[in-house]
């Protein structure tokens, strides 16, 4: 089968396209994906650079330990393990895949769920990372009520472009922060304002939020602390930023250090994609609350470039990869 193989930590640069790797068998409690598409996100950034260095304890030390790279997928069950109940070859479904770069990858029926029928392949390859990051940021950790005011740093982004129709279609007074050409796209997602991060920092106006949420990760604690109310709630996805070791760690350290002796909730958050998120997701996009914004899409041989837009581009919503048509 085809793939996108990365045999060393690096650039873009390191991922190669082959079409001689054997197709996975999946164990007896996983399902065998025939991929139709998969997302391009910051995760599969930081796992081919294998940077912050700690990434690599769980993935290979000297190199990836799975040579496939990607997370995010969408396509059509291919085959079954023989513990698997439920699920049939044919369905389409949508999710964490082992390795979704490639013509087929290997699936845990815990981690997918059925692709919504409102969606396309591509559409749906884009949520399953980001989608699952916003819900848990907002619901789980926020506990997001209607009638709160909510910032999203980084709103043009794939995180931040569904948590901010999120926080819409949950009743909240939404303001988006990004750079001057993303502004209206911001505001077509539901935001009824927005901060252009390069005229204005967040602080300027004065205003205060009950919630807020930084999928940027470039900002200091104390300056986020600011834009909060006396018992706002902070939720910190993280960013590109800390050191070559740990990187974001030093923030996520010196959040629970003053959350010790704060009012104001300071929260990090590294969400793993579960069947019963992507399940309430899909109510929400069958509802026409929630549309997943694709940037660009990107044959799988042209991986590295997806790679190489999302670093520099600043894409609006996610880019993804079309694996088979």
């Amino acid at each position: 089968m085809k793939a996108i193989v990365q045999d060393v930590y690096g650039s873009a640069d390191t991922l190669e396209l082959r079409d001689d790797l054997d197709r996975p068998s999946p164990a007896p409690d996983e399902v065998l994906v025939r991929v139709h598409a998969a997302g391009v996100g910051p995760d599969v950034r930081h796992l081919m650079t294998g940077l912050p260095l700690m990434v690599r304890l769980g993935f290979g030390l000297r190199r990836p330990r799975n040579p496939v790279r990607g997370w995010d997928g969408a396509g059509r069950i291919e085959s079954v393990g023989a513990n698997v109940t439920g699920l049939r070859r044919g369905d389409a479904v949508y999710g964490h895949f082992e390795g979704s770069f490639a013509e087929y990858a290997r699936a845990r029926p815990a981690r997918i769920a059925p692709k919504p029928e409102a969606l396309t392949f591509v559409q749906a390859a884009a949520v399953p990372v980001s989608g699952v990051t916003a819900l848990r940021a907002l619901h789980a950790r926020a506990g997001l009520r209607a009638g709160q005011r909510v910032l999203v740093i980084g709103a043009s982004g794939g995180v931040g472009s569904l948590a901010v129709q999120l926080a819409v279609a949950h009743g909240a007074d939404v303001v988006g922060v990004c750079g001057t050409g993303a502004a209206e796209f911001v505001r077509s997602l539901g935001a009824g304002d927005v901060i252009d991060y390069t005229h204005a920092e967040i602080t300027d106006s004065g205003r205060r939020y009950d919630v807020v949420l930084d999928a940027a990760g470039n900002r200091p604690l104390s300056l986020l602390r600011r834009a909060l109310t006396p018992d706002g709630t902070l939720v910190h996805i993280g960013g590109e930023g800390g050191s070559r070791w740990s990187g974001d760690a030093g923030t996520q350290l010196r959040m629970a250090l003053a959350a010790r002796f704060a009012r104001q909730n300071l929260l990090g958050l590294l969400a793993a994609v579960r069947r019963e998120d992507l399940l309430t997701l899909n109510s929400l996009v069958e509802k026409g609350d929630v549309t997943p914004a694709v940037d660009s899409t990107y044959p799988l041989a042209e991986a590295p470039d997806a790679v190489r837009h999302l670093e520099k581009g600043r894409p609006r919503g996610k880019v993804v990869l079309v694996v088979t048509p």
